[in-house]
C-alpha cells in the first residue's frame, strides 16, 4: 500500500512538472525598463514562484484526471506577474525584495514589484493593514529601495493609494480644509478621538509618503516607478491628474491603471491618455494656460464639447475634442507631444471579458470576485501606443479580492450568492474563480 501511494505521488508530481513545462510561456519583451528612460528590447518580465494554492489546485485536477484544466492553470501561473510586498520590517522587506530582484537577474528578467503598505491601506476594507505611522512607512520604503539596489525593477507604488485617501477633500483650497470640509468617504478615526473627528492631516501625510517613496525608489539607478491612476470607472481624469501631481508623478515614470479591476483596455487606454495630457495641462510649471487647474480637464464624466456618458464609449469623443482643442492645440506654450508626457501601464490580469454587470444586490461589489471573468492580454511592452508603456499582470489572477457579500451580511460569515460559498479572504487562492479566469481567457490560454 505504501509503495502504491509513493507511485501515485510520483506520477502526480511527474504530471505536474509536465504541465508546468508545457505551460511555460515566452516571456514578454520589454522596451524601456532600465529605470531612467533607457531602452533594452531584450529584457523579459519575471515569472515568480506560484501561489501554493495554485499548485494544490493543479494536483487536485490531476488526481481527478482533469488534464486540460490543470494545464490551463499551469499556463496562468507560468505567465509573468507581479510580486506583492504587504508588510514586514524594513530589514525583512529589504531581504525579501533583494531575493526577488536577484532571482530575476539570474534569469535575465525584470520583476514587477508591488509596494502595498501605506498607512490606512484600503481604508480598513478587505485589504486593510499597512504601516502604523509615517515614520514606520518611510523606514519600510527605505528597506524596500535598498533591497532593489542597482538591479532592474518595475515598482507599482501603492494600489488604491490615490483612489482611497483618508480625510481627502478633492480640489479644495489646501489651506482651508478644516473650515471648508468636503471630505470623501474614507474617514478613519484615531485612538483617543471623542466623537467624529476630522483628520485632514492624514491626507497631507499620504501625499508626503508617496512623494518620499517616489524619491527613494528613483534614487536607484534601474527602477521604474508608477503611481495609482485608478481606472476608467472611478476618478475623473482631472481628479486623477491632480492627485498624481500632488503625489510626485512628475518625478516618477508615470501611473498605473486598473489594478485588481476589470475595465476594458479600450476605455483604459483613452482614460490614461487623458490623464497624461491633463498632468501636463495642469502642472503649474508647464506654462500651459490651465496651469494649476487640473479640475478644468474634461473627463469620462463631463466635457464642454458635448454630453459625455461614462457608460457610452461613443460619447467620449467629446472629451477627445476638448483635449485636441485645449491641450494639444493651445497657443500659450508649445505642446510637448507624447515624448513630453507621463506614461502609464495597465493591469490586464483579469479584464479579458471586461467588467461585470451585477444583479440588483444591496451592494453589488462589482469589483469583488465577479463571476464569468477571464484573464486578459499577456504582459508585454509592445503596446503600439506611445503613452502606454506596458500591459502587465499586477493582481495575481486566481487570488481572491476578499470575502464578498453583495451587501447581504457581514464578511467572513455570509455566503456570496454568485459563488454559493463564503469567499476566501483577500489574497488567498480561489480555485473556482481561477478556473473561471482560465476558461474565459481572452485571448485564450491554449
Amino acid at each position: 500500500m505504501r509503495n502504491q501511494r509513493k507511485l501515485i505521488r510520483f506520477l502526480l508530481v511527474s504530471a505536474l512538472l509536465a504541465v508546468l513545462i508545457a505551460s511555460a510561456p515566452v516571456l514578454a519583451s520589454a522596451k524601456s525598463w532600465t529605470g531612467h528612460g533607457g531602452s533594452d528590447p531584450g529584457i523579459k518580465f519575471y515569472v515568480p514562484k506560484p501561489n501554493p494554492g495554485a499548485i494544490e489546485q493543479i494536483f487536485d485536477l490531476l488526481r481527478s484526471h482533469q488534464w486540460a484544466d490543470a494545464k490551463l492553470i499551469g499556463k496562468m501561473i507560468g505567465t509573468p506577474q507581479a510580486v506583492w510586498f504587504t508588510g514586514g520590517t524594513p530589514d525583512s522587506v529589504k531581504r525579501d525584495v533583494r531575493n526577488i530582484v536577484r532571482s530575476a537577474a539570474l534569469f535575465r528578467t525584470v520583476p514587477v514589484l508591488v509596494a502595498y503598505n501605506i498607512p490606512f491601506r484600503d481604508c480598513a476594507q478587505f485589504s486593510a493593514g499597512g504601516a502604523t505611522s509615517v515614520a514606520e512607512y518611510v523606514a519600510w520604503i527605505d528597506g524596500f529601495a535598498a533591497g532593489i539596489g542597482d538591479k532592474k525593477a518595475v515598482v507599482i507604488l501603492e494600489p488604491d493609494g490615490l483612489g482611497i485617501i483618508p480625510w481627502y477633500n478633492p480640489f479644495a483650497d489646501r489651506d482651508t480644509w478644516e473650515t471648508n470640509p468636503n471630505y470623501e468617504w474614507c474617514q478613519p478615526q484615531l485612538p483617543g478621538d471623542v466623537g467624529p473627528t476630522p483628520h485632514p492631516e492624514l491626507a497631507t501625510d499620504r501625499f508626503f509618503m508617496l512623494n518620499y517613496a517616489v524619491d527613494a525608489l528613483k534614487a536607484k539607478p534601474n527602477v521604474t516607478v508608477y503611481l495609482d491612476g485608478t481606472h476608467s470607472a472611478w476618478l475623473g481624469a482631472g481628479d486623477a491628474a491632480d492627485r498624481l501631481y500632488q503625489a510626485g508623478v512628475l518625478d516618477a515614470d508615470g501611473f498605473f491603471l486598473n489594478v485588481s479591476n476589470y475595465r476594458l483596455n479600450s476605455h483604459l487606454e483613452k482614460y490614461g491618455t487623458w490623464i497624461a495630457k491633463c498632468i501636463w495641462f495642469g502642472d503649474p510649471g508647464s506654462g500651459s494656460w490651465g496651469a494649476g487647474h487640473f479640475e478644468w480637464c474634461a473627463s469620462q464624466y463631463s466635457s464642454p464639447n458635448g454630453p459625455v456618458n461614462p457608460n457610452d464609449f461613443s460619447t467620449w469623443i467629446y472629451t477627445d475634442q476638448w483635449y485636441t482643442a485645449n491641450v494639444e492645440s493651445q497657443t500659450w506654450v508649445p505642446y510637448p507631444g507624447d515624448a513630453g508626457l507621463k506614461k502609464f501601464v495597465i493591469d490586464t490580469s483579469r479584464n479579458g471579458q471586461g467588467p461585470w454587470t451585477p444583479p440588483p444586490y444591496p451592494d453589488p461589489q462589482d469589483w469583488c470576485n465577479p463571476p464569468d471573468r477571464g484573464v486578459g492580454l499577456r504582459p508585454t511592452a509592445n503596446t503600439g501606443i506611445a503613452l502606454l508603456d506596458a500591459y502587465l499582470w499586477v493582481k495575481i489572477p486566481g487570488a481572491s479580492d476578499g470575502e464578498c457579500t453583495r451587501g447581504l451580511g457581514p464578511a467572513g460569515t455570509t455566503v456570496d450568492p454568485e459563488w454559493g460559498l463564503i469567499d476566501p479572504a483577500a489574497g488567498e487562492w480561489f480555485p473556482e474563480m481561477a478556473l473561471d479566469l482560465v476558461h474565459n481567457a481572452n485571448p485564450p490560454l491554449q
